[in-house]
């Protein structure tokens, strides 16, 4: 497991366990001994089973877990999707935890996969954003893997991504074709990125050399299609900015190559899942 996830799972745990769970330590028996199960209150799309099984075996090693149901894989009302077997009072004291990462990423995942499925039959790319719980990035992004989504930068470091604050700051064609070719020379293989908030930058940014893609801010369907006919194929083309369920179908018909969606991770409702005993 990655070192910071496994960091910010043992994080929650001291959170919420602190010195010890009074509860399970006074109300239930060291030697009883259970079996319980994790169960879907409504459909969904499952994410971060192996974090869930990482917080049971952290709290009590003797713990067993068997997943039903694998990143990626959609599950319905009633299922089960996770087992847990052995001493009772670690199922108690890990319960809290699990369902939390559960819930949270399947949520992500499920609201990802509602937004894949918006723009069929159209071949573009729903990408996620950096608009993350912080700590829960790399976590938050396979979630939205899991929904059928693409990542987009994982941050600041792997991605350019000039924006219109960098432009108003250091706007001249010049000066922004010189910073493209510094680095292409320093950093090769690193992908270039402008933000347009007009049609006027796109024609202008077509004709810098070195540039990947264009981020189409916050333009209407209309404006999208005119940028899709003067790219005409040259550069990728990502919309973003305020897209939603009920629009993106729109979206992704002006032929965009992709379309970034901040609310796959800021705006996912946790999904209701339970943990049952059975024994």
């Amino acid at each position: 497991m990655e070192p910071t996830t496994e960091s910010l799972i043992r994080a929650a745990l001291a959170e919420d366990i602190g010195p010890g769970d009074v509860t399970a330590t006074y109300f239930v028996p060291e030697t009883l001994v259970s079996k319980a199960q994790i169960v879907a209150r409504e459909p969904g799309v499952m994410a971060g089973m192996e974090i869930a099984q990482r917080v049971f075996e952290l709290v009590d090693a003797r713990l067993q877990t068997h997943a039903l149901r694998q990143d990626g894989e959609a599950f319905v009302k009633g299922e089960v999707v996770l087992e847990i077997s052995g001493p009772t009072r670690g199922i108690l004291t890990g319960e809290r935890a699990a369902l939390n990462f559960l819930q949270r990423l399947c949520a992500i995942a499920a609201q990802t996969q509602r937004y894949v499925a918006a723009v069929q039959p159209h071949p573009v790319q729903i990408w996620d954003t950096r608009k993350t719980t912080p700590g829960w990035r790399l976590l938050e992004k396979a979630a939205v893997k899991a929904g059928g989504g693409t990542n987009h930068r994982m941050g600041l470091y792997d991605h350019v991504m000039v924006k219109d604050n960098h432009i108003a700051a250091n706007g001249a064609s010049e000066q922004l074709q010189g910073a493209i070719d510094r680095v292409r020379t320093e950093r090769p293989g690193t992908r270039i990125q402008l933000e347009c908030d007009t049609l006027e930058q796109v024609a202008r940014f077509l004709d810098l050399r070195g540039v990947d893609m264009l981020l189409l801010d916050n333009m209407g369907c209309e404006k999208l299609r005119e940028a899709v006919r003067l790219n005409a194929g040259k550069l990728w083309l990502e919309a973003s900015g305020g897209i939603t369920l009920q629009t993106i179908g729109d979206v992704a018909a002006t032929g965009v190559n992709a379309i970034s969606v901040g609310a796959l991770t800021h705006s996912a409702k946790s999904l209701d899942l339970g943990l049952d005993f059975i024994g």
